[in-house]
C-alpha cells in the first residue's frame, strides 16, 4: 500500500481470494480472481497509460515516459483544473460533502482564459492528466469491486512504475470513492506483471502445475540486486554489461556522477513526498518549473536531465527448483524470519545500514588480501566497496526501492555484492587458521568433558557452545577482541564467565529436564562407545543443528554438543551454509573439519562412517526416521537385483519430503534387521575399520542449507535439509545471525534450542534489555500433538 507518503509492505495471507486485479497498461483490464487459476475479466477501459502518455506527448512535447512521470510530480493542477472552490467562491460545498479542492472539471479552467496552450506550464498539464486518468481508473475499480463484493483491489501495469505520485493519486481515489473503507494495493513488480506471468507458463516450471502450495512455489524464487546494464532515466542507454571486467569499468567510469546523487537522494525524496499534500491544499510547490520557466520542451528536458541517475536496484529473479520451505515450521503461525522489522522502523533500518557502511573498509581489505592483493583483486575490491556503498545509500534514501527487505536480506546484500565482483570467500584464510588452532585443542576438551557425569557434562557442553560463539568476524566487538588475545584465550575467558548463571535468557533447566527424562544419567559403557553408552532410549531421535562460525565456534562448541547427542544414540544432521558468508563455515569446510575431528574421536568416526555408508546405500539420500511418514507413503516393494557376489540386494528409490505417489526410501531402522551378508560385513569405514553392523550406529550427516548468508531464512532451504527434517524431533539453531537476528520467535513442529552470544550492544539493548556478551539459551518444547493435528495442511 501507499499511505501518508510511505510504502507499507504487506504479505498475502490465506484470505487472499477473491480480489480485483486492475492492470493498467495502454488500456485497463479489470479481472476478478476467485482462486488459483480461476479468473474472469469483468470490466476495463480504453483510457489508460497509453492515453496519459499520448496526450502528454501532444500537449507538452516530452516523449520519455519516465520524464513525463517526473514532470507530473512538479506541477500544480489547480492552474488548469476547475475546482469546487472555483465555482463556489473558494468555499466547500458541504451540502453534498465536497471540499473546495475537489476537482470539478479536469482542464475546466482553461475554457475561460485567454492564454495560449504554449503559455501553460507543462508540469501543470502533466499533473492534471495524471490525476484525471488515475481518478477515473480508481473510480471504475472501486465500482467493480463493489459490484462483485471484492474486499481487495490490486493494481499492476507499467503505468505505475513504482512512481510515488501515481500511487498516491490512485490511493486517494480509492479512499475517496469508498469513503475510507477500502485501500489500493500495489504489486512489488507491477510493471512486469505480464512478463512474470508468461515466465511461469514455461513448461519446465513443473512446480506450478497446481500440485505445489504457495509457500513451496515461493521457496523457488529469490530476488537479487546486481549491477545490470547502464540505466539512466528509466532506459538502458548503452550496451549491456557482459563481463566482470566491463562491470568494474562501468562503475569506475560513472562513480563520479553517481556519488552526488546518492548524497542528495534523501533530500530529493523527502521533498517529493511532501508535494502531493501541498498540491491538495492548492499551494504550488513547483520550483523547478515556475510560471516564468522556459516553455519549450528542450529547455524542460535539459532541466529534468541536469541531475543524472544511476539505477543499481535492478532485481534479478533467480529460480532454484530444488528449494523448499522448511517442513518443521509450525503450520499454525505465519513465518517471518526477521526478529526486528526494519521496514516499518526507520531508526532500525538506519542503524543497520550504518553498521554495514562502517564495515565496508574492513571487508574491502579482506577481499583484496584473500586473493593476494594483486592489482586485479585490489581493483575489484574497491569496486565492490563503491557499489555496496551506493546500494546502502539508495536504501537509506528510498527504503522501499528494494521491496520488503528483512535484516537477513540486508546482510545477504553484502555477500551477494562480494560474489558479484568475483570474491567467493574473503575470510578463507582466517577460517583455515582458526580451524587448525581449535582442532589442536579439541582432544583435551573432549577428555575434560568425558570425566564429568551426565548433568555436569550437559551443562559444560551448553556453556562451551555459548562461549565458542564469541568468535564472529561480523561483529565489531569481537573483531576488537581478536587484536588482544588468541582464540583459545578468548574461549577460556568466555567459558569462565558463563559458569555464573542465570544467563540473560536461561531455559537450560527446561532443556536438561527434557534431556534426562528419557536418557540415562549414568555412564555404563559397552566398549564400542569408549565407556559411554546410554542405558535407555535417547532423549531425541534425530537432531538438526544449524551451525554458525568456523574455528572455535564449530570445533569447540557445536562438534562436542553433536558428539553428546551421538553418544546417547541420536542421529545428528549438521546444517551449514552452501556459500561463504563472513567467517561462517560452509558444508564443504565442515566435512573436512569433522574428518579431522574423527581422527581422534571414535564416536565421531563411527557416526560419520555410518552416515557415509548409509548415503551410499540409499543413493545419496537421508532415510527418514522410523515412523515419521504415514504408511501410505512408505516405499513399495521393489524387485530384487543380484549383486556381483550373488547375494540379493534391494534397490532403493529416492526419498521425497512431500507425500506423493512416488516410491520412498525405507526408514532408517529398516536397515538394522537385514541379515548380514558378505556385502554388508565387508564394508569398511573411512579409516579402514570394519563394524559388525553399520546400521546400528548413530549417524552424523552434514548437509548444505542452500544459503550464503549470516542469517537463516527458513522460507527456502535446500532439498537436502527438507529431506533430513523428516522425523527430526529437535532443531538447534546457533549464532546471533541465525538465532537472534532471525528465528528468535520462530516456533516449530518439534522442540527447539536456540543458543547465541550477544555481540552487538544495540541489539542486546533493543531486544533483550541486555548488554554485549550476554548469552541466550532459549528452549521451546514440542507443541502438543493435538495442536498440530488441527493445523491446516
Amino acid at each position: 500500500m501507499y499511505e501518508n507518503q510511505q510504502m507499507i509492505f504487506e504479505e498475502t495471507g490465506p484470505d487472499l481470494y477473491p480480489y480485483l486485479l486492475v492492470n493498467i497498461g495502454s488500456g485497463v483490464s479489470m479481472v476478478k480472481v476467485d482462486g488459483e487459476g480461476k479468473y474472469t475479466r469483468v470490466s476495463g477501459t480504453n483510457v489508460g497509460g497509453g492515453t496519459f502518455w499520448g496526450l502528454c506527448r501532444l500537449l507538452t512535447g516530452v516523449n520519455n515516459f519516465d520524464d513525463i512521470l517526473t514532470l507530473s510530480s512538479q506541477g500544480d493542477n489547480s492552474n488548469v483544473d476547475m475546482l469546487v472552490g472555483d465555482i463556489y467562491g473558494g468555499r466547500d460545498y458541504t451540502g453534498i460533502g465536497l471540499s473546495a479542492n475537489t476537482i470539478a472539471s479536469s482542464f475546466g479552467k482553461v475554457i475561460n482564459t485567454s492564454m495560449e496552450p504554449s503559455d501553460y506550464n507543462p508540469a501543470d498539464i502533466a499533473m492534471s492528466l495524471c490525476r484525471m486518468i488515475s481518478y477515473n481508473i480508481g473510480q471504475l475499480a472501486y465500482l467493480n469491486a463493489k459490484r462483485y463484493n471484492l474486499p481487495r483491489i490490486y493494481f499492476g501495469g507499467f503505468f505505475i512504475r513504482g512512481h510515488p505520485y501515481t500511487m498516491d493519486t490512485i490511493s486517494f481515489a480509492i479512499q475517496f470513492w469508498s469513503k475510507g473503507e477500502m485501500s489500493a494495493k500495489f504489486l512489488r513488480h507491477e510493471g512486469f506483471l505480464g512478463a512474470v506471468g508468461a515466465y511461469l507458463k514455461v513448461p519446465s516450471l513443473q512446480i506450478f502445475d497446481g500440485s505445489a502450495s504457495a509457500s513451496e512455489a515461493q521457496a523457488c524464487f529469490v530476488e537479487r540486486f546486481t549491477v545490470g546494464a547502464p540505466v539512466t532515466g528509466g532506459e538502458v542507454r548503452g550496451p549491456a554489461i557482459g563481463s566482470l571486467s566491463d562491470k568494474v569499468t562501468w562503475v569506475e567510469k560513472f562513480i563520479a556522477a553517481a556519488q552526488p546523487i546518492t548524497e542528495t537522494a534523501k533530500t530529493e525524496h523527502e521533498q517529493a513526498l511532501q508535494q502531493p499534500r501541498l498540491y491538495r491544499s492548492g499551494r504550488s510547490s513547483n520550483k523547478l518549473l515556475s510560471r516564468e520557466s522556459p516553455q519549450n520542451s528542450e529547455a524542460l528536458l535539459s532541466r529534468l536531465g541536469s541531475q543524472p541517475h544511476i539505477s543499481l536496484n535492478v532485481g534479478v529473479l533467480q529460480y532454484t527448483p530444488s528449494s523448499q520451505p522448511f517442513p518443521l515450521l509450525d503450520p499454525r503461525i505465519k513465518y517471518d524470519p526477521s526478529t526486528t522489522d526494519i521496514n516499518n522502523d526507520p531508526e532500525e533500518m538506519s542503524y543497520w545500514i550504518e553498521v554495514l557502511m562502517q564495515g565496508i573498509p574492513t571487508v574491502v581489505e579482506k577481499a583484496a588480501a584473500s586473493e593476494g592483493n594483486t592489482s586485479d583483486s585490489l581493483r575489484r575490491a574497491s569496486t565492490f566497496g563503491r557499489v555496496l556503498d551506493m546500494h546502502l545509500r539508495r536504501l537509506s534514501a528510498e527504503p522501499g526501492a528494494y521491496g520488503q527487505l528483512g535484516l537477513a536480506d540486508l546482510f545477504e546484500l553484502r555477500e551477494e555484492c562480494l560474489r558479484e565482483f568475483g570474491f567467493e570467500d574473503v575470510y578463507r584464510m582466517d577460517k583455515e587458521r582458526e580451524n587448525a588452532a581449535a582442532l589442536e585443542a579439541l582432544p583435551d576438551l573432549l577428555d575434560e568433558v568425558d570425566k564429568l557425569d551426565g548433568p555436569e557434562r550437559l551443562l559444560a557442553l551448553i556453556q562451551g557452545s555459548l562461549a565458542a560463539n564469541i568468535f564472529d568476524w561480523g561483529a565489531k566487538a569481537c573483531v576488537d577482541l581478536y587484536q588482544n588475545a588468541t582464540i583459545l584465550e578468548m574461549y577460556r575467558q568466555a567459558r569462565t564467565k558463563l559458569s555464573q548463571r542465570p544467563w540473560h535468557v536461561d531455559n537450560y533447566d527446561a532443556f536438561a529436564a527434557a534431556w534426562f527424562s528419557t536418557s540415562a544419567a549414568s555412564d555404563v559403557g559397552d566398549g564400542h562407545w569408549g565407556g559411554a553408552a546410554p542405558k535407555s532410549s535417547p532423549p531425541f531421535k534425530r537432531v538438526l543443528m544449524f551451525v554458525d562460525n568456523a574455528g572455535a565456534d564449530i570445533v569447540l562448541g557445536m562438534i562436542p554438543l553433536a558428539r553428546e547427542f551421538l553418544r546417547l544414540g541420536a542421529e545428528v544432521i549438521m546444517v551449514a551454509n552452501a556459500l561463504p558468508a563472513i567467517n561462517d563455515i560452509t558444508a564443504a569446510e565442515l566435512r573436512g573439519v569433522v574428518a579431522r575431528a574423527a581422527e581422534t574421536c571414535p564416536i565421531i568416526r563411527a557416526a560419520r562412517d555410518a552416515a557415509v555408508s548409509t548415503l551410499a546405500a540409499a543413493g545419496g539420500h537421508i532415510p527418514p526416521v522410523a515412523g515419521a511418514l504415514p504408511e501410505s507413503s512408505m516405499a513399495q516393494e521393489l524387485p530384487v537385483a543380484r549383486g556381483q557376489s550373488g547375494h540379493a540386494t534391494v534397490a532403493r528409490p529416492v526419498v521425497r519430503t512431500n507425500p506423493s505417489p512416488r516410491r520412498l526410501l525405507p526408514h532408517a531402522t529398516d536397515f538394522e534387521d537385514q541379515p548380514e551378508t558378505p556385502t554388508t560385513a565387508a564394508r569398511k569405514g573411512m579409516f579402514g575399520e570394519s563394524y559388525p553392523s553399520l546400521w546400528k550406529d548413530p549417524r552424523l550427516y552434514i548437509v548444505s542449507s542452500g544459503h550464503g548468508s549470516p542469517c537463516l531464512d527458513l522460507r527456502r532451504v535446500s532439498a537436502e535439509v527438507a529431506e533430513a527434517a523428516v522425523g527430526a524431533d529437535l532443531v538447534v539453531i546457533e549464532g546471533m545471525g541465525r538465532a537472534l537476528h532471525t528465528n528468535y520467535h520462530t516456533r516449530f513442529r518439534c522442540a527447539a534450542l536456540k543458543l547465541a552470544m550477544l555481540k552487538n550492544a544495540h541489539l542486546a539493548e533493543r531486544l533483550f534489555g541486555g548488554k554485549v556478551y550476554d548469552c541466550i539459551c532459549r528452549y521451546d518444547p514440542a507443541p502438543v500433538q493435538s495442536y498440530l493435528d488441527d493445523a491446516p495442511a
